[in-house]
């Protein structure tokens, strides 16, 4: 039986981007590429999923409900017929529809992009490998920020390297846009 697959895109959302309530390294880079995989996917019917991460904590600075911030980013606007799961996690499997979402579609093979590399996009993707779906993250397609570990800052660049790494080691293969879209 032939795998098939399904592109996630997870929170691909206005707050991430230059003027947002937290910008992320390269947001705008990798939002052009999950276009770039969005096309080919809508262009072969193959299903697409968009992950909106809407944030239920009182004191939160971002993604809160009701704002410009919270809305899908207009380089990767869903269209009718794509299904859109509503997050309040870092997991997009916790507490939403998507897993039984993918199983009634039999979906076997995810191909994983979105923002945040180090938090969403992990969690997901660890999450979906638990579940037993066979992973393809998207590298280029993917934006994290700078981290803090004990007063010491660790830059974008070298979080995006270590998270991607880490996550090609068991959960997925990790590939750039070209890459994937060369592979067919």
């Amino acid at each position: 039986m032939e795998a098939k697959k399904a592109l996630i895109i997870i929170d691909i959302q206005n707050d991430y981007f230059e003027g947002g309530a937290n910008p992320l390294d390269g947001s705008l880079e990798a939002s052009m590429n999950v276009k770039t995989l969005l096309k080919d996917f809508r262009e072969k019917s193959l299903p697409v999923i968009h992950i909106q991460h809407f944030s239920t904590r009182a004191d939160s600075t971002f993604f809160v409900p009701n704002t410009k911030g919270v809305e899908i980013h207009e380089n990767v606007m869903p269209v009718n017929g794509e299904k859109v799961i509503a997050k309040n996690y870092p997991n997009s499997f916790r507490e939403t529809d998507l897993l039984d979402y993918l199983k009634s579609k039999n979906i076997s093979d995810l191909i994983i992009c979105g923002m945040m590399t180090h938090m969403c996009v992990d969690a997901t993707t660890r999450a979906a490998k638990d579940f037993g779906f066979s992973c393809t993250v998207i590298g280029d397609a993917c934006a994290t920020k700078d981290l803090e570990i004990q007063g010491k800052n660790v830059a974008a660049a070298e979080v995006q390297k270590s998270f991607l790494a880490a996550l090609n080691y068991f959960y997925s293969i990790v590939k750039n846009t070209k890459e994937y879209l060369d592979e067919k």
